[in-house]
């Protein structure tokens, strides 16, 4: 039908053929659209629902990026909105395969025993060091509230 399907299965047969060479990870879900069949079926019917789709993903990560500075889930939002996206767009599948990937990694990495006692022990010299500040601080100048109590 056009480039981009041919780009999708050039990209799912690399993604099949790394995935059976027995290296041990999963097979990842082909690339493309995942509307229904009838609607693939009519090309303006299936513009239509990809302009609706896209609409929605950007009202979604819109109200994401609004939630970044106010109180909300905003990355969470965000990437909602980018799921809504790759239900139908193949740029948007590959962005998440790619974060789903860094986020694992980051989660194998926190998980390391070594890195685990590294943070605790930079964690607990951290407060040592506040704890000692303050300490300092309330010894030379005394513990001074803001209003007057007597009156």
């Amino acid at each position: 039908m056009n480039a981009e399907s041919d780009e999708r299965k050039e990209v799912a047969v690399t993604a099949a053929d790394g995935s059976a060479a027995g290296d041990g990870l999963t097979a990842e879900r082909e690339l493309g659209s995942r509307a229904p069949g009838f609607i693939k079926e009519s090309r303006v019917l299936h513009l239509s629902w990809q302009v609706g789709i896209f609409v929605v993903g950007l009202a979604v990560v819109g109200a994401g990026i609004v939630m970044l500075p106010l109180p909300g889930p905003g990355w969470l939002v965000i990437f909602g909105g980018m799921a809504i996206w790759a239900t139908e767009f193949v740029w948007a599948q590959l962005v998440l395969r790619w974060t789903r990937r860094k986020v694992t990694e980051a989660a194998q990495r926190a998980l390391d025993p070594k890195v685990r006692r590294r943070n605790i022990i930079l964690t607990t010299v951290g407060l040592v060091i506040i704890a000692v500040l303050v300490g300092i601080y309330v010894w030379k100048f005394g513990i001074v509230m803001p209003w007057k109590i007597e009156q």
